[in-house]
């Protein structure tokens, strides 16, 4: 019998201006930073949402969180009573240490800005924050550990471009992670300054325009996570720097993996978080996908309308630990519609884990494509379903790639019809067709027999047109209803080895996120195994039809917890210089170090990617085991067939 080398898969303020002489210098070992992400919080009238408000600070301080960031609405009207109220609840963890970064939402400007948001955000802004110069209280930063975390205010996004790009230089050696805070993002889940800035601006307002896509190339550059509030709906999503199928040869890499010279490469793009709902109503979703800049990853949403039965309470958590980055989100639902209902289902929340990931500052990174892709369509550009990546290369020079399995387990969601309007002479479109033109050039991919869009044949028509009272010729696009599904973002990320490994660590993430849930635009239920997308929701004119391949582990339920992804094929091998002789499998769980297959258990063989539907003959003791081959034809090579994110590694026998 075969007893190869075995290896281990580890699963395991004052109003200062900007200066650089100000920051808080980067420790030399960063201490582990836990951010947590507070969604609005407006009530409705002269009132904040108090039950969800003090349900997700709580579960913000359950899980350890240090920093808070309310990001906007945090009132309705802005009023003395709506700040009071606030204030009661941010007080209780404040005097226990959370600290809080408050950025101000669309309902707190105008006086709320001048008296009240001063007033009142003074006592939680930190003292050591460095001001933005003529926006000070708006726009904001600090440095907590190796984390720079900057707070822009409402709409300030292109006035702050300039300072933000100041603060990033500045700072250079400081930080190894950046978090930007805002209340509206430049892409957006129902709102979005790319539509409402660009597609649909105003005739000579420019501020957005001319720098958008610096703005992508700098958050991609430097890896941002950009956590936004104002849509009361979860989405997390990557925004590309580079339009997608763009031949532009200028720009960031589209290299996803390693090459000899320059080592490994991200994707040139930036995580965008929009933290999802702590107040009493909830949004549907609108126009949708933004295919040209945007892939989403995981989208939820709860509106108790048209067959919604609740609201969601949403905690996210991002923990920042030296090169690592962790981030779970939770939701709790709940039917509370004012303060005066009491607490009910919040009393003692339920909370479930909807979405995460686990990553690096070195990593490879790929976008794997949901199975429901026409067969035609697959080979064009980069829309790929299985789970297979090149090598990533860690410091010790072992690799790790994804060899095998098909993206069957997926989660959809479905959009409900909008329209953009034109006004000649005010908008900033010449024409309908002007308007079309941009909406294809900043939002949405225009559907070609080599560029086809995936999520409708028709992704946006002309509408009706006519004159206003002026003559002026006045119109709307129409973006239709459709069905849309999300992809996953796998992440191969390094990290050194410890004092348990032989090699460097590497962390599978991204594979467990989705549970094969499908949603209404309003967040009610439906089958993903039984109901069929809306009209016109494929790319050749047909509508996607119901996803019978759905593997029957796979939970349908919102909880990542209680769910079983995709089996997948993964590859580990190990460095040149490394003596595999005295290795052993293992991976870590709670802490503990356990083998994930015997030594009789190793297969001597080369991968086999039907393994997958057909693993070969092993003695009964092997059937519970996980498959784990070992093949050395080609080096120190082993495979290992696996049903959820992973960290791997080598490990002393």
């Amino acid at each position: 019998m075969f007893k190869p080398p075995l290896i281990a898969l580890v699963v395991a303020a004052s109003l200062t201006a900007c200066n650089s002489d100000t920051s808080t210098p980067l420790p030399d070992k960063p201490g582990q930073l836990k951010v947590g992400i507070l969604p609005d919080t407006q009530g409705g009238g002269d009132n904040i949402a108090i039950h969800p408000m003090e349900a997700v600070l709580a579960k913000h301080q359950a899980e350890g969180v240090n920093l808070v960031i309310p990001v906007g609405d945090l009132t309705d009207k802005g009023s003395t009573k709506e700040w009071a109220q606030w204030r009661s609840i941010a007080e209780k963890y404040q005097a226990q240490g959370m600290e809080f970064l408050p950025v101000m939402g669309n309902h707190e400007t105008s006086h709320a800005y001048t008296v009240e948001w001063i007033e009142n955000m003074r006592h939680y802004i930190p003292e050591d924050a460095i001001h933005m110069p003529t926006a000070e209280w708006l726009n904001y930063y600090i440095i907590r550990e190796n984390t720079l975390v900057i707070g822009l205010a409402y709409y300030n996004l292109p006035i702050a471009f300039g300072w933000i790009k100041d603060v990033i230089a500045d700072n250079e050696g400081k930080f190894d992670h950046i978090v930007i805070a805002s209340h509206d993002g430049l892409v957006g889940a129902k709102y979005g300054q790319t539509r409402e800035q660009i597609v649909q601006g105003t005739k000579g307002d420019n501020r957005l325009f001319d720098i958008h896509k610096e703005i992508r190339e700098l958050f991609a550059e430097h890896d941002v996570i950009w956590v936004q509030g104002h849509e009361h709906m979860y989405q997390r999503s990557q925004i590309h720097a580079r339009v997608l199928g763009s031949n532009d040869p200028g720009g960031m890499s589209d290299v996803y993996s390693s090459t000899p010279s320059g080592g490994n490469y991200r994707m040139p793009s930036y995580t965008q978080i929009i933290g999802g709902n702590a107040s009493y109503k909830g949004y549907e979703y609108r126009y949708g996908e933004r295919e040209l800049i945007q892939d989403i990853i995981q989208h939820k949403m709860a509106t108790m309308n048209n067959g919604s039965e609740f609201f969601d309470a949403n905690a996210g958590i991002l923990t920042f630990d030296d090169q690592q980055v962790d981030y779970q989100a939770y939701f709790a639902p709940h039917t509370i519609k004012n303060n005066e209902e009491g607490a009910k289902e919040l009393e003692n929340p339920e909370w479930k884990l909807m979405d995460s990931f686990s990553r690096t500052t070195n990593r490879c990174e790929s976008l794997i494509y949901p199975n429901s892709i026409p067969e035609g369509q697959r080979p064009i550009l980069n829309h790929i379903v299985e789970y297979k990546t090149n090598h990533c290369v860690a410091g010790d020079r072992s690799k790790v790639r994804l060899i095998g399995g098909t993206n069957n387990t997926f989660n959809r969601v479905d959009t409900t019809e909008r329209t953009m309007g034109y006004t000649a002479g005010f908008s900033r479109a010449e024409s309908m067709n002007d308007m079309l033109r941009l909406s294809q050039q900043f939002m949405f991919t225009e559907n070609k027999a080599w560029d086809p869009n995936l999520n409708a044949k028709n992704r946006v028509i002309a509408g009706e047109r006519g004159e206003d009272e002026h003559g002026s010729e006045q119109g709307n696009l129409v973006v239709p209803a459709t069905t849309i599904d999300m992809k996953k973002h796998v992440t191969l990320s390094w990290l050194p080895a410890d004092e348990h490994t032989q090699s460097d660590i590497a962390i599978i993430s991204g594979m467990d996120v989705h549970t094969g849930t499908y949603q209404s635009a309003y967040g009610a239920i439906k089958n993903l195994r039984q109901d069929s997308g809306l009209d016109d929701s494929q790319p050749d004119g047909t509508k996607k039809l119901p996803h019978t391949a759905l593997p029957s582990a796979a939970s349908q339920e919102w909880d990542m917890t209680n769910s079983k992804g995709d089996s997948f094929g993964l590859e580990f091998t190990s460095s040149e210089s490394l003596d595999n002789g005295n290795s052993l499998l293992a991976q870590k769980v709670n802490g503990q170090w356990q083998a994930l297959t015997s030594a009789e258990c190793v297969i001597d063989t080369p991968w086999d990617e039907d393994f997958l539907a057909n693993p070969p003959a092993r003695k009964p003791v092997c059937t519970d085991q996980l498959l784990v081959g070992y093949d050395n034809q080609f080096g120190h090579r082993w495979w290992v067939i696996l049903h959820s994110d992973s960290t791997v590694a080598l490990i002393k026998q």
